[in-house]
């Protein structure tokens, strides 16, 4: 055999470093920051461990990574699309109404799709007016507080019951009286008063701590409508950023699991960490009877996402619905027994 030339040599080495260079490209070009949007209250629990725990930078450094990451609060899924859609997020959190209208939005474009269920959570309708027992008692001179009209979880499941209360086509009978408002606002508008806000359909832990007051009175319940457990809050990203950095996105997959079973394994350091980050939490045997409640499930599998789906595609909030929950998410999910 004859010895390579120098030059050939060069040349071999140069055409291998072209055919590695793709790859080493890629893993250069992975985000080295990770800004997350998150909102109020403990269903956002996971990501609150996920933070405190650095459980991200820990699975990004065993994929061989340096990142940091930036924790955004948002009020409501709108503004949270709409950061996500602008490039501001590699990660939106939020209700599963929101996420289903973006999904609906960038199919075929951005390609938005769900990365992991936060929780299965019972969401309360409550109202300090007497007079109010079901939503046929509410009238004009009410108003609901919750996340964002129309497209909320709670707006969507404020919907679904007016349809079988009022019969098909009513179902934005009561949207006229809703309010876009953060849980902690609303809560303290109805709590005071003094505010033209007389109900608040919410979530934990600011529904259970308005049903210590003798005056609240539960009217409904998102597990009433669903018929059983279902998925309050997501996880989502584009396709984009998926594809782009994929060893960050098996970090984040990999810390929201994590963070989930440090949840269900200690729930003690769990309220912890929930007193740590989250700004006026409730006290910890408070929260720790909200964690021991059994239907509290903290769990990435989607539960009951194909009702919503399938009512928001009936009723104009998205175009179709999609003919499987898979459609909706990331194939990582799509091995879960998920609904």
């Amino acid at each position: 055999m004859k010895p390579i030339m120098p030059a050939r040599r060069a040349i071999l080495l140069g055409a291998a470093s072209l055919v590695a260079a793709p790859a080493i490209l890629r893993a250069q070009s992975e985000v080295r920051e990770v800004r997350i949007a998150k909102q109020f209250g403990i269903s956002y629990l996971p990501l609150m461990v996920m933070e405190d725990q650095n459980l991200i930078e820990k699975h990004a450094r065993a994929a061989g990574l340096d990142v940091k990451t930036n924790w955004l609060q948002f009020s409501g899924g709108a503004p949270i699309n709409d950061a996500l859609i602008a490039g501001s997020l590699e990660f939106a959190g939020g209700g599963v109404g929101p996420m289903i209208v973006l999904w609906a939005r960038t199919k075929g474009s951005l390609n938005v799709k769900g990365v992991g269920a936060l929780n299965s959570l019972p969401l309360y309708l409550n109202t300090v007016n007497p007079a109010v027992k079901t939503i046929r008692d509410f009238t004009d001179k009410d108003r609901i507080g919750l996340p964002a009209v129309r497209v909320s979880i709670q707006a969507i499941t404020l919907q679904m019951e007016c349809e079988r209360v009022f019969g098909m086509g009513q179902h934005a009978k009561l949207d006229n009286i809703t309010v876009s408002m953060s849980h902690p606002d609303a809560m303290n508008a109805m709590m005071s008063g003094r505010s033209e806000i007389t109900a608040h359909f919410g979530s934990p832990p600011f529904q259970n701590q308005q049903l210590q007051d003798a005056r609240v009175t539960r009217v409904l319940t998102n597990y009433e409508v669903l018929g059983g457990p279902a998925s309050f809050n997501f996880m989502w990203t584009t396709a984009r950023v998926r594809e782009q950095n994929p060893r960050v996105y098996a970090a984040f997959v990999a810390a929201l699991a994590e963070a989930q079973a440090l949840i269900n394994r200690d729930k003690s350091l769990a309220a912890d960490i929930y007193a740590r980050v989250e700004r006026g939490a409730p006290p910890k045997e408070f929260v720790m009877q909200l964690l021991n409640d059994p239907q509290h499930n903290f769990t990435t599998v989607p539960n009951n996402t194909m009702k919503y789906a399938s009512f928001m595609a009936r009723t104009g909030t998205i175009r179709e619905a999609p003919a499987d929950w898979k459609e909706m998410f990331f194939p990582e999910l799509h091995a879960t027994q998920g609904s």
